[in-house]
């Protein structure tokens, strides 16, 4: 069954949802998954200062697929527009942390 996540408080009790099905313990999975008890705690309270990346890393740990539903007519825009950020990302990795501050590297029409 797809469940519509669209607040943190929904994203955080589907996680405390299937972690207590699985059996793990709030401490044992915040180990594993490499955050802090405080964090999956706050998370699983709805707490909506939680941090995008380490909540999708823990929905990927439990083994949740998250997608997104876009128009058709968005999708190519999207497709080019990620594949311009990852190939930035790649010449930021190759020259190292120097560009990081480099403005130039920017999305410009955002």
């Amino acid at each position: 069954m797809n469940v519509p996540l669209i607040s943190v408080l929904q994203a955080g009790i589907a996680i405390r949802t299937l972690r207590k099905r699985a059996g793990i313990r709030i401490d044992d999975f915040a180990l594993t998954a490499g955050v802090s008890k405080q964090f999956l705690t706050d998370l699983e309270n709805g707490k909506a200062t939680v941090q995008m990346g380490k909540v999708l890393d823990l929905l990927q740990r439990l083994g949740v697929k998250v997608t997104m539903e876009m128009a058709p007519e968005d999708t190519l825009d999207y497709q080019k527009r990620l594949m311009a950020a990852e190939q930035r990302k790649t010449a930021r990795d190759a020259q190292g942390s120097s560009s990081k501050s480099d403005p130039s590297s920017a999305d410009a029409d955002d």
